[in-house]
């Protein structure tokens, strides 16, 4: 008896280390399942679509979903990024011109008798050459984080298709007495999340096309490249807005501080009309979960996976409230 439980205990060891040293692939096949959760609904409801009899099987919906989302990427990046690379290549080419003359004229100025100039250009000279050091040898970062993106979306493409039968066989693992009810509780857990999904598309595209139209109309640089990443990072509660914002208030500042003051006035009369109308009326019939059970699945998602963590967060937190509501909650 004695030993059988030093053998589990053993075993349960071993298996913590090994999850432990396998966190990053369990991380991503758990986003990928979960993202692949999320977008059942949207699947289904392509493959419930009769074009003159014909119905796309769950291949061909997962297809159009990546043909539509490339394009979508591909016209956005067309639009938005243009005159983002022409500013700085003009920058770039007229850089080594106005810095000469813009150290020569502060150098007629009293107080910059005591700055050492020439100090502080070598000092500037040696910041850049350690920021491209640091470019150079963070590529190889870079590119593991785009391979780890892409076996995400492959995994998710394959959990699409696939799905079911891995539901099913996990399902097959509970007991026989208690495996109807656990299936009713994750199908309930799949409804909550897909009504999330629905409920951040519509504030992120109320949030992408507000913020589009309002710095076209105040003729803010980029305003097309900004509109949609304010939509965009809106799926990152708090940190996604508080990031974009930040980016529209650095932008807006190249031309006057009166723009600037303009977008954030605007930025904050939106953000409160979201919190108290749009977010409770979109989100609460939703996920009917309180705000401190998001920021504190915002905490520990971005603790625990950063940015990956901070998208999942609010999904993993609704599969736990159901899960603890239907376990753990004593009625």
């Amino acid at each position: 008896m004695v030993r059988g439980h030093i053998l589990f205990a053993v075993g349960i060891f071993l298996l913590l280390a090994l999850c432990y040293k396998i966190s990053q692939e369990l991380e991503i096949i758990y986003v990928s399942a979960l993202f692949a959760v999320v977008l059942m609904p949207l699947i289904r409801s392509i493959t419930d679509l009769r074009i003159r009899g014909y119905r796309p099987s769950r291949g061909v919906a997962v297809v159009l979903l990546l043909v539509g989302g490339i394009l979508a990427f591909t016209i956005f990046f067309d639009l938005g990024l243009p005159p983002v690379l022409r500013d700085l290549r003009g920058f770039l080419n007229d850089a080594p011109k106005r810095i000469p003359d813009a150290v020569a004229r502060m150098k007629r100025w009293p107080i910059t008798g005591q700055m050492h100039l020439d100090d502080l250009a070598a000092r500037v000279e040696n910041f850049a050459g350690a920021v491209g050091s640091y470019v150079v040898n963070a590529i190889p970062s870079w590119l593991s984080h785009v391979v780890d993106l892409l076996t995400t979306t492959f995994l998710c493409i394959y959990f699409i298709l696939e799905g079911d039968r891995a539901y099913e066989f996990f399902l097959s693992l509970w007991p026989a007495d208690g495996r109807q009810r656990l299936d009713d509780t994750l199908r309930r857990a799949e409804l909550k999340m897909s009504k999330w999904l629905f409920g951040q598309g519509v504030l992120m595209l109320t949030m992408g096309v507000t913020f589009t139209i309002v710095f076209y109309f105040l003729h803010v640089r980029y305003f097309l490249l900004l509109g949609v990443l304010m939509g965009v990072f809106n799926i990152i509660p708090i940190a996604g807005g508080a990031i974009t914002v930040a980016l529209s208030l650095l932008v807006a500042s190249l031309d006057s501080w009166a723009k600037t003051l303009a977008v954030l006035i605007v930025y904050l009369v939106y953000l409160n009309i979201e919190n108290a109308i749009l977010t409770p009326r979109i989100m609460r019939s939703s996920l009917n979960m309180m705000g401190l059970t998001v920021l504190v699945a915002l905490l520990i998602g971005t603790s625990l996976a950063g940015v990956v963590g901070a998208l999942v967060a609010v999904p993993t937190a609704a599969l736990v409230t159901v899960l603890l509501d239907e376990y753990a909650v004593q009625r």
